[in-house]
């Protein structure tokens, strides 16, 4: 089993920055792939960032350019760096963790744009 745990979420105005952080605790051994899912109110969870053990890194179109995925395997943590945020990034963020056999998920944090 693993666990995550997200951090960094909060209110933001347009434009500013914020960075997400996401602990993995429990069976790290078996984690391959990591990354960053959004759902706003009234919309399907969709994909933001992801990662791959070995540090290739996959963006939604929505995100490139402005949103930076980055893995310290010593800390068993995955980041998000978001900057030049604005109103329509607001959602839960959530971290995800894929093994071979399983999908893990943490439990959210609200990101919120608005002036």
């Amino acid at each position: 089993q693993v666990q995550l745990v997200e951090s960094g979420g909060g209110l933001v105005q347009p434009g500013g920055s914020l960075r997400l952080s996401c602990v993995a605790f429990g069976s790290i051994f078996s984690i391959n792939g990591m990354g960053w899912y959004r759902q706003a109110p009234g919309k399907q969870r969709e994909l933001v960032a992801a990662i791959t053990s070995g540090g290739s890194t996959n963006y939604a179109d929505s995100g490139k350019g402005r949103f930076t995925i980055s893995r310290d395997n010593a800390k068993n943590t995955v980041y998000l760096q978001m900057n030049s945020l604005k109103p329509e990034d607001t959602a839960v963020y959530y971290c995800s963790a894929a093994s071979a056999l399983s999908y893990y998920w943490g439990k959210g944090t609200l990101v919120t744009v608005s002036s």
